[in-house]
């Protein structure tokens, strides 16, 4: 692709995310999902990876997903529809990995999480959002383990790049990459991202661009 598709692919996801983001639904169960209408994409992560405030910053606005310095908080799959010529929904999933979660709740999560992945036709990727400052975990591991299982195409996203010297973010990048060799339903590319700075927006934005494209 030369750097005149990929200024093409930013500025349509510019508009498209400067368009009207609406929350339109909150599923605590696989029986309450909204019906299945467009392009899905959804983010995953670790508990206070900082999945609400990356799609606050993707779509220009402070409060559209809840954030809370509270892990574990969102219990549920939560969607968020786009402009309607977008075709693309949000969804934001529930935290894993929050050690002080009751088991019965865990379990619940994953129950809901594990149907969700295995049962949804329009949804089209899953982004993996890891702390830039810490790198895969093996919590994250299973996950991505997961995924390979549900053949969901996922791509990983290092959040919170701000608060990680160059040098430390690039190496955890290359560790990152070097894994999920060894995964097969994941994109080889990885994103580095910043939610207060707005680092790595523009190419995410982008890369939904093209997975509308891709899946016309």
């Amino acid at each position: 692709m030369t750097s005149d598709d990929d200024a093409k692919l930013i500025e349509q996801g510019r508009k498209m995310f400067a368009g009207d983001w609406q929350f339109i639904w909150a599923s605590p169960s696989i029986e309450t999902l909204p019906p299945m209408a467009g392009l899905e994409v959804a983010f995953a992560g670790r508990s206070n990876v900082g999945k609400s405030s990356l799609i606050n910053a993707l779509t220009g606005r402070n409060a559209l997903a809840r954030t809370s310095h509270t892990p574990g908080r969102t219990q549920e799959l939560i969607f968020f529809d786009g402009p309607p010529e977008s075709n693309l929904r949000l969804v934001d999933m529930p935290g894993y990995g929050y050690a002080s979660a009751p088991k019965t709740k865990v379990m619940s999560w994953t129950r809901l999480i594990h149907s969700f992945l295995q049962g949804r036709s329009s949804l089209a990727r899953v982004y993996v959002l890891i702390d830039g400052r810490h790198g895969l975990k093996d919590v994250d591991e299973t996950v991505l383990k997961t995924l390979d299982k549900s053949a969901v195409s996922y791509q990983v996203v290092l959040t919170k790049a701000d608060q990680v010297k160059a040098g430390e973010l690039a190496a955890t990048a290359d560790a990152t990459r070097t894994a999920l060799l060894k995964h097969p339903a994941a994109f080889p590319e990885i994103l580095l991202t910043s939610s207060r700075t707005g680092a790595g927006m523009p190419e995410l934005r982008a890369a939904m661009v093209k997975l509308l494209k891709e899946r016309a």
